[in-house]
C-alpha cells in the first residue's frame, strides 16, 4: 500500500464527518469534483469501497469505518510529529548529551547546566560521567553529543576546542603531617597516597608525572570518586595528587569559601603539572539549537 497520501485520508474523514461531499468541499476549501477525485484515488489505493450514498447523505461502508479509526490515529501521529519538529526547529526543546569526567561534572558543569536550564527551559540536558577512553567510544558511536575530558583525545573524526588548563595540587588532611610549600615526587613517595583509579587520563597524567622523577607508587587505595579521595585524604589516610578545581577551598589558610574550615590543605607541586579540559565532539555533528548554545556555554569555561 505504498503511496498513501496522507491529503487523501483527510478528505476522506471530512467526507464522513460533514455527511456530504460539497460540505467537505467547503470545508477544505477545494471543489467538489477534486474532493470526488481524492477519495476515489484512494479506493483505489487501497482497493476497496469506501463511502456509500444513504439517500443524500455520504456514509462510511464498513472499510471505511476501520479506516476512519486508522485515520484518526494517523492524523494524531502527525500532529504529534509536526509539533515535535517545530520545537526542535525553534531551538525550544531538544536534547543535548554530555559526557565528562567526575571532576568537572561536579565542579564545573553545575552553574553552566543551570543557566542552559534557566534559558531554555525544555532542552533536555543528560550528563553521563566515566574516563576518556569510555567517553570517547561513545562520542564515536554517537551515543553522546560531545564530551568534556581530559586530552588527549586521538582520532580524526573528532574536532577537539581545549577549553581549560587545570593544575594538580599535592593535598592533604590539614592536622596531619605538614606539607612543604611546594611538593615534589620525591615528598610523595615517602606517604602513602590516594590516588585516582587506573585506567583514566587524570591517573595517566600523574603517573607519567612520577615516573619522570624516577619513581613508581603503589597508593594505598585508588578509587574513582574525586570526593571520596578527599574524604579519606581529610581523614588522614594519605595525601592525594588532584586537580586544583577539585580544592579550591583548601588552600594554604584551610578555610573553605563558605568560611567553614577545612579538613584539607594544598600546594602546588614541582615541577608543575597541568592537565587540558577540552570540549570534543564528532566533525559530522549537526548543531541542532540545544546543541549550539551548550557548545557556546561550555566555550566560557575557558
Amino acid at each position: 500500500m505504498r503511496g498513501l497520501k496522507l491529503d487523501q485520508l483527510r478528505t476522506f474523514s471530512e467526507v464522513i464527518a460533514r455527511g456530504s461531499f460539497s460540505a467537505a468541499a467547503d470545508r477544505l476549501q477545494l471543489s467538489q469534483p477534486a474532493v470526488s477525485l481524492q477519495v476515489r484515488e484512494l479506493e483505489k489505493r487501497i482497493g476497496v469501497r469506501l463511502i456509500e450514498r444513504v439517500g443524500k447523505r455520504a456514509t462510511p461502508t464498513a472499510a471505511g469505518i476501520e479506516l476512519l479509526d486508522h485515520a484518526r490515529k494517523i492524523e494524531e501521529a502527525v500532529s504529534a510529529t509536526l509539533d515535535g519538529m517545530a520545537a526542535h526547529a525553534s531551538g525550544a526543546l531538544g536534547r543535548v548529551r554530555i559526557g565528562t569526567g567526575a571532576t568537572a561534572c561536579i565542579y564545573l558543569l553545575p552553574p553552566i547546566l543551570r543557566d542552559l536550564r534557566q534559558r531554555f527551559p525544555t532542552l533536555e540536558i543528560t550528563v553521563r560521567t566515566g574516563n576518556t577512553a569510555d567517553m570517547l567510544k561513545a562520542l564515536e558511536e554517537n551515543r553522546l553529543d560531545l564530551g568534556l575530558v581530559t586530552l588527549p583525545a586521538p582520532g580524526r573524526m573528532f574536532a577537539v576546542t581545549p577549553l581549560l588548563e587545570d593544575a594538580f595540587v599535592a593535598v592533604a588532611a590539614v592536622d596531619g603531617e605538614p606539607l612543604p610549600r611546594t611538593v615534589t615526587p620525591a615528598v610523595l613517595a615517602k606517604r602513602p597516597l590516594v590516588l585516582y583509579e587506573a585506567g583514566g587520563n587524570t591517573r595517566r597524567v600523574v603517573d607519567e608525572w612520577l615516573a619522570r622523577a624516577g619513581i613508581a607508587l603503589n597508593p594505598v587505595m585508588d578509587l574513582g570518586n574525586v570526593e571520596a579521595i578527599k574524604e579519606l585524604v581529610g581523614a588522614g589516610l594519605g595525601c592525594a595528587v588532584l586537580p586544583e578545581i577539585a580544592v579550591r577551598d583548601a588552600g594554604r589558610s584551610s578555610v573553605r569559601n563558605d568560611g567553614q574550615a577545612s579538613p584539607l590543605v594544598s600546594r602546588p607541586l614541582s615541577p608543575k603539572l597541568n592537565r587540558t579540559l577540552a570540549l570534543v565532539m564528532r566533525r559530522d555533528k549537526i548543531l541542532a539549537k540545544g546543541l549550539r548554545e551548550t557548545v557556546k556555554a561550555l566555550r566560557q569555561i575557558a
